[in-house]
């Protein structure tokens, strides 16, 4: 007779701010267990190395290849995808500055665009055209829409320094 193998405690991940407690392989991708096991499809399957970009999301806010992740190494850590940022009724600023660019074509590389640009704004608020390029280089774009990515990106950075002034004036404020 066989012995039965214990079934594995679920897996709880942080999600755009909500916890899952799921019921998967700890060696599971990322990428697999938020588009199959949490309908999240910002994240997109592209090469399935961690090389092109589609697939990225933040993890404790630093840009991450979702196909390459073991989901059960990111107990305690916060998850962010796409959906996460924002929605159509009020995106992100990152999101925004990409629709009023029209730096999207395909939508192959939007999601790991918009999410390295998350990640880079965050820890570079004022980039240089060379940062920008330099940050977004491991992203691939099939469609060649680089230059509207660029002018999105430094958008973002303007929309901002902007919202984050007038945060500061309303707490000036009497």
């Amino acid at each position: 007779m066989q012995p039965v193998a214990a079934e594995a405690p679920p897996i709880v991940l942080s999600v755009n701010g909500v916890r899952h407690a799921l019921s998967v392989p700890p060696d599971a991708p990322l990428l697999t267990v938020l588009r199959n096991d949490l309908g999240l499809n910002g994240p997109k399957y592209g090469c399935g190395l961690g090389q092109c970009g589609a697939c990225t999301v933040l993890v404790d806010g630093v840009a991450a290849r979702a196909c390459v992740i073991p989901a059960g190494g990111l107990a305690g850590r916060d998850i962010t995808t796409l959906e996460g940022l924002g929605d159509a009724s009020t995106p992100h600023p990152v999101q925004q500055a990409f629709i009023d660019e029209q730096a999207a074509q395909c939508g192959y590389c939007l999601n790991g665009m918009v999410m390295m640009t998350v990640a880079l704004l965050a820890h570079t608020p004022r980039p240089t055209d060379q940062q920008v390029r330099q940050a977004l280089s491991g992203n691939l774009c099939r469609c060649g829409t680089h230059v509207e990515i660029v002018r999105a990106v430094l958008r973002a950075s303007d929309i901002l320094e902007r919202l984050e002034r007038q945060r500061a004036d309303e707490l000036e404020a009497p």
